[in-house]
């Protein structure tokens, strides 16, 4: 059986990061309430059929975020493929987080291979790939160089694109960004969403989104950072930024992530932690909020990954 799977249209940039760092075993010793792990449906069902949407995320051990923001997207897909004779799968890429949420909550979530394996010892014939990725970095060619390995084990493969891979896409998640924070743009409240971030040239997106939600909201109030340690700009660049207009009395904090999991939890909004970016902009005078919600909790973000499936779904079945 000769496999057809169509990866290498993707556009991959050499080496970025796209969602969340991994969430250390580190946090068991102190970890707050994450939610009930018991509303989430892991997706690891069998009897899954000949045609497959597996849906890769790099996933957190935050339960009720889980729910709200990969758990929906997925559903999302459900929603709109199952009716159409696929079934909907999940994995998630970070190791260290499906062990840990297996060790403390009993859930468990394949990887990438075994959710592979999976599909294979199923009978998929027709397997599309979903990343709910930001953009087609590391994580991204990594997950290729993946498939490309159980190629053979199917009649076809395709992969849908992240979120960020056109223009368009952009300045739609742009447009909903301004969308879910227009209260606070009142003229004295600085907006700063806080990204992942990394060391290579794929961080200039960050940038280019800055510029993007500010053309799409009309004003200068909107700034984007990034999180990752040695990355720009950083907490301390944005606070440089936010300080050179004096109108300023305020600072909202929202991540620019798929989830608002541990780096939103900690990096972002806690309070007791002299180095998160709440510590920081309150250490510098400014009245703070903070907001812990991720990108998959809006729905018309959610509907973006749908419409990137679709892609997929279509150059499918097309064969």
């Amino acid at each position: 059986m000769v496999a057809s799977m169509a990866l290498a249209c993707a556009p991959v940039f050499a080496a970025e990061t796209t969602t969340e760092a991994p969430e250390t075993a580190t946090e068991a010793a102190e970890e707050p309430d994450t939610g009930d792990a018991s509303k989430d449906d892991p997706r690891n069902q069998d009897d899954i059929g000949e045609k497959e949407i597996l849906v890769v995320s790099f996933g957190t051990s935050f339960n009720d975020n889980r729910v709200a923001t990969i758990g929906a997207i997925e559903q999302k897909i459900a929603d709109e493929f199952e009716k159409e004779g696929w079934s909907v799968r999940r994995a998630f890429t970070a190791d260290i987080i499906i062990n840990h949420v297996k060790d403390r909550d009993g859930e468990v979530i394949d990887n990438v291979e075994e959710a592979l394996k999976r599909a294979r010892d199923n009978g998929v014939k027709k397997l599309v790939v979903q990343p709910t990725h930001l953009m087609a970095g590391l994580e991204f060619e990594e997950l290729t160089g993946t498939l490309q390995k159980y190629e053979q084990d199917f009649e076809a493969i395709e992969i849908g694109q992240p979120l960020l891979s056109t223009d368009e896409d952009k300045k739609d998640v742009a447009e909903e960004l301004v969308k879910v924070t227009k209260s606070f743009d009142d003229g004295e409240t600085a907006i700063v969403f806080m990204g992942h971030g990394t060391n290579h040239e794929a961080n200039g997106v960050y940038a280019e989104m800055q510029d993007i939600i500010r053309k799409e909201a009309g004003n200068d109030n909107y700034f984007v950072g990034v999180v990752h340690d040695g990355a720009k700009p950083d907490v301390n660049d944005v606070l440089a930024e936010v300080k050179k207009n004096d109108a300023f009395k305020k600072v909202v904090l929202r991540d620019m992530m798929v989830v608002a999991g541990d780096h939103a939890n900690n990096d972002m909004a806690d309070a007791n932690d002299p180095e998160s970016w709440y510590s920081t902009f309150k250490a510098a005078g400014y009245e703070v909020e903070t907001v812990l919600e991720g990108l998959g909790q809006i729905e018309d973000i959610q509907e973006m990954y749908v419409d990137h499936c679709e892609d997929a779904v279509e150059k499918i079945n097309a064969k």
